[in-house]
Parts: C-alpha cells; sequence; structure tokens
C-alpha cells in the first residue's frame, strides 16, 4: 500500500477529524448485534449526532465514581466503536480483501509502512478494548501482535499466523488528573524478539496440550519473524473506545509534531 512510497518521517494512518476518516480503513460489525454493535463518528464532549436507530450508545462514564477529579472530553469529532463482541467489531487498514492463497496477490494487501513507532490516541470507555498490529520481518515472515486490555499474561500461539498476545492496561485514574484521554506509543522492532521466546512458546503449549497424547498443534514447523525490522503489514483497532488519532513515527514520543496532533479539550 505505502512501500512504494517515500515515507516522511511522520504518517498519519487515520484522524477523526479528517473529511473522510476511514477511506483507508474496512469496518466491522456484528450483524446479530444491530444496536449493539456499531462504529459511527460523534463529538466526544456531547456524543451528537446519535447513531440511527437502533444503534444504542452505551453510558460513558468513569470507573470509579468516588472520584473527583475531572474528566475531560474533546471538542473533537472522534471515532466511537463499540460492542460486546470484541472479534466481530473492527476497523481495519488495509481494508480486509477476497482471501487467496498466491503470495502474489498477498503482497498488495500490506500496509507497508516502514517506522519503528506506532501511535494511538484512544479514549478508556472502561469496557474491554484491543488491537492488532501486523509485522514483517527482512525475510518476509510475519507475526501478529496483538494488545488487549482482558489479556493477564504475555503468550505466544504459534500456528499458521504466529500470535504474540499482549496485556494492554489504561493509566489508573489517580495518574489521570485531567481525562481518560491518552496516547499509546508501541515500539514495533523491539516485539520482534518476542517471536522466538521458547518460554512463551512452552506456557501456550502447556494449555492447550491433551493429556492423552501430544498436541495437535504443528509449531515445530511455523515460520516466525526474527532477525531485523521491515515493516507493518496491516493495523487493526477492536471494540470498545473511542479512537482520535493513528500515526506512525520515526522518532517516536520524543519526536516533535505538528499542532494537530494534540489533544484539546472541550471548553
Amino acid at each position: 500500500m505505502f512501500s512504494a512510497s517515500v515515507q516522511p518521517s511522520v504518517v498519519s494512518l487515520f484522524s477523526s477529524t479528517g473529511s473522510d476518516p476511514l477511506a483507508l480503513f474496512s469496518s466491522h460489525c456484528d450483524t446479530s448485534l444491530p444496536s449493539d454493535s456499531f462504529v459511527c463518528i460523534l463529538n466526544d464532549s456531547t456524543s451528537e449526532p446519535a447513531p440511527p436507530a437502533p444503534r444504542t450508545l452505551i453510558e460513558v462514564k468513569d470507573a470509579d465514581d468516588d472520584d473527583n477529579s475531572p474528566d475531560y472530553a474533546l471538542g473533537q469529532s472522534v471515532l466511537h466503536i463499540q460492542s460486546p463482541t470484541l472479534r466481530t467489531t473492527y476497523i481495519r487498514c488495509p481494508p480486509a480483501g477476497p482471501s487467496s492463497t498466491t503470495q502474489s496477490r498477498r503482497a498488495p494487501e500490506h500496509l507497508g509502512l516502514k517506522h519503528p513507532w506506532m501511535h494511538l490516541q484512544v479514549r478508556n470507555l472502561h469496557r474491554e478494548w484491543a488491537f492488532e498490529v501486523g509485522l514483517v520481518d527482512q525475510s518476509g515472515r510475519e507475526g501478529i501482535v496483538r494488545c488487549a486490555t482482558f489479556q493477564k499474561e504475555p503468550r505466544l500461539k504459534l500456528g499458521r499466523s504466529p500470535m504474540l498476545l499482549l496485556p494492554l492496561s489504561f493509566p489508573p485514574p489517580s495518574t489521570r488528573p485531567l481525562t481518560s484521554w491518552c496516547t499509546m506509543a508501541i515500539h514495533l522492532p523491539s516485539l520482534l524478539p518476542h517471536f522466538s521466546s521458547a518460554a512463551l512458546t512452552r506456557k501456550h503449549e502447556d494449555e492447550v496440550s491433551s493429556p492423552a497424547g501430544p498436541s495437535q498443534y504443528q509449531y515445530h514447523t511455523t515460520q516466525v519473524p526474527s532477525g531485523t525490522y521491515s515493516h507493518v503489514s496491516y493495523v487493526k483497532v477492536y471494540a470498545t473506545c473511542r479512537l482520535r488519532r493513528v500515526w506512525f513515527s520515526e522518532g517516536g514520543p520524543q519526536q516533535r509534531l505538528p499542532w494537530e496532533f494534540q489533544l484539546y479539550a472541550a471548553e
């Protein structure tokens, strides 16, 4: 998608205040839950415009009602993603296309961004939430990193698509004096060595193996990414959250950003 393009030091993949925020994304909802599973654009401070019926917004409130610290909302449009079923409600870039078994068909679907840092501006809605990013090494081997609030400890699932499962937590209210919005920064190259972690692999094998015999999973033939980081293949953001921006950078959290990347509270 971007592999053949000149890539500046900062690339904004998603901005909720753009003219067409989901131009590079596909959105997916749980069709069996028409009132609870949806993706929409609304103002963070007013939660308007309300989504069309039968969709019903969840109540947005603090996790600790006894906490008297302010929780400022943004005076901007944001992307609201909600569902009780995370796996079926998400946005993805590049958009998910028809399945294909040929490498030539799959290659154009890669995002192709080579930046080492990924950033997300997200609001904690005190529901389960997750996001995924596909990482590719210099040899073309791909692994998936999934960060989730419901994940208790790191695990590595080896199979057709190796997946590194990492715990994710928002700052507690005691360290959030102003807002439940936060900016997350992930250094992608530092995650590749974990795909070769014997400890994480053994932990998962112990959980899935059957007492009646050896595990049915063929882990020893899995091609896991290792060595030098090459690029990102895709990004997927699941329910339930509010999303302001997703971008990639060369310099990480210390890199100077344009003013529009900042978070501004409603008056």
